[in-house]
């Protein structure tokens, strides 16, 4: 009889968050297969459960998926966890998930947490509807184009970012999605937890001059939660033309339009390039 492939969540940073179901599962499991054995045999040596660990990460995943599979299938046990949350969320595990199932081989989860839910629930923003999107791209006109792709998108958006990469980030995501109230949570469940509110252009201020550290999430308002509510009919270039009668130069303008009707600066003026063109 073919064996059981347990899908185990652990504590995304305080060691406490484990269920005992999930150390019950360890414990019991023939095989343990996570990213890194050193980090961890941290936890598992915290809990007393000593088992045979294997690393399973990104670079070995499609090898090592079918030394895993031939294992299962002859009976053993499996618990797959990753260093920190719920495998396969922005982290290993749908190889062998996927061909788990193909061969007809039971699969578990074992729930715990995952840091992207945590960071939407104590953000302060809205969560009826959440989009994760994982890690941003890296080089910035690939997580632009990536911003432009989810901008419209009516629902709260979820990222992973990296410390050094945040400020860039929050400078592009100002840009592309304009001024959104968003959060930059930070260390979830450790000493230094964090979150900062505000609007996409303040925290991309204030991060700007300094690099901020540890494991962090960037909750951004959905594309319909930041309208503000205008007279009905109004267009943006009429608005645009209302705050320059107003007195306002043109830049300027354009920029306060822009942010009434929760635009970024550069789609504010593309669509009113295109009303003027009617």
């Amino acid at each position: 009889m073919a064996g059981t492939l347990y899908l185990v969540a652990t504590p995304i940073g305080n060691l406490k968050d484990i269920s005992q179901r999930a150390l019950d599962t360890l414990q019991a499991a023939d095989l343990i297969a996570c990213e890194d054995t050193r980090h961890s045999a941290k936890l598992l040596n915290a809990y007393g459960v000593s088992k045979k660990l294997v690393s399973y990460h990104d670079h070995n995943e499609n090898s090592r998926s079918e030394e895993l599979i031939e294992l299962l299938k002859k009976g053993s046990s499996i618990a797959l966890i990753s260093d920190a949350g719920t495998p396969l969320i922005n982290d290993p595990g749908y190889v062998i998930v996927q061909s788990a199932r193909n061969a007809g081989i039971k699969v578990i989860p074992v729930p715990g947490a995952v840091a992207f839910v945590n960071a939407a629930i104590v953000s302060g923003l809205k969560t009826e509807n959440l989009f994760f999107g994982g890690f941003l791209p890296s080089r910035k006109g690939e997580r632009r184009r990536y911003l432009q792709s989810v901008a419209t998108i009516p629902a709260t958006l979820l990222f992973y970012e990296s410390p050094h990469r945040l400020a860039k980030s929050l400078a592009d995501c100002a840009e592309i999605l304009g001024p959104r109230n968003a959060a930059v949570v930070r260390e979830l469940t450790k000493i230094h937890e964090e979150v900062v509110n505000g609007n996409l252009e303040e925290l991309a201020s204030r991060y700007s001059p300094n690099e901020a550290k540890g494991e962090i999430v960037l909750v951004v308002e959905g594309y319909a939660d930041n309208k503000m509510q205008l007279p009905q009919g109004i267009s943006l270039a009429n608005r645009v033309r209302e705050l320059e009668n107003a007195g306002e130069d043109r830049k300027s303008a354009l920029k306060l339009a822009a942010k009434e009707f929760g635009l970024s600066r550069s789609e504010a003026y593309r669509l009113t390039q295109i009303e003027r063109q009617k």
